[in-house]
């Protein structure tokens, strides 16, 4: 349950992955899709992106709930030091899992928690980054593809849903938080939580 400050708590998302994972806390909560400019930075490393793009969804929907607790969060892949982003189309899919089969993928899934009631939130925002190290199987063509009509998996970065089918792409999984790679860093995110006051669970009577 939320604590006596009661403070509502908005997901500065549209993303169904990143919905039903908040909703496994248990707590009431809102979204609203941030309106800004997700284009990299020149110079800028894929882990930089995900951590300036999260904190830019949290603090833009911030000022549109000034008294809430917002939570903001990006993921960008890297593959050869290269940035690996949503593909959109199955063409672009299909180049990404070419690119990244045989290979260890690191997705950089940043997290920004903003509380409007605190004095000074931009400033104190919490964040924070988790890296997913995925090892993905040497595949051919044909499996690539029968994978990609099957989940068409092209609002994900990287083109395949570890919660689903794609998981038979992957060979290996290293992260500290298991919700890491889905979207939403759910360790991370409830530690933020109780740092803005807010509690899961409801007290004796």
């Amino acid at each position: 349950m939320i604590s006596d400050f009661h403070l509502p708590l908005v997901l500065a998302s549209s993303s169904k992955y990143r919905k039903e994972l908040l909703s496994r806390l248990g707590l009431p909560f809102t979204t609203a899709s941030p309106d800004i400019d997700e284009t990299p930075l020149p110079a800028e490393t894929p882990a930089e992106t995900a951590l300036r793009l999260a904190c830019l969804k949290a603090k833009a929907v911030g000022k549109k709930f000034p008294d809430a607790v917002v939570i903001g969060s990006d993921q960008v892949a890297e593959c050869d030091g290269e940035a690996i982003g949503k593909p959109g189309t199955f063409e672009n899919a299909f180049a990404q899992l070419k690119k990244m089969r045989g290979k260890k993928v690191i997705f950089h899934t940043a997290l920004c928690v903003w509380n409007g009631r605190d004095s000074r939130p931009d400033e104190n925002a919490q964040k924070k980054t988790v890296d997913t190290c995925v090892t993905f199987r040497d595949l051919p063509d044909d499996e690539l593809q029968a994978y990609l009509k099957t989940e068409e998996p092209y609002d994900c970065a990287g083109s395949a849903k570890n919660e689903a089918l794609g998981i038979v792409l992957l060979e290996k999984i290293e992260s500290d938080d298991p919700t890491a790679l889905t979207g939403l860093p759910l360790i991370a995110l409830t530690t933020m939580l109780r740092h803005c006051g807010i509690t899961f669970f409801p007290e004796k009577p």
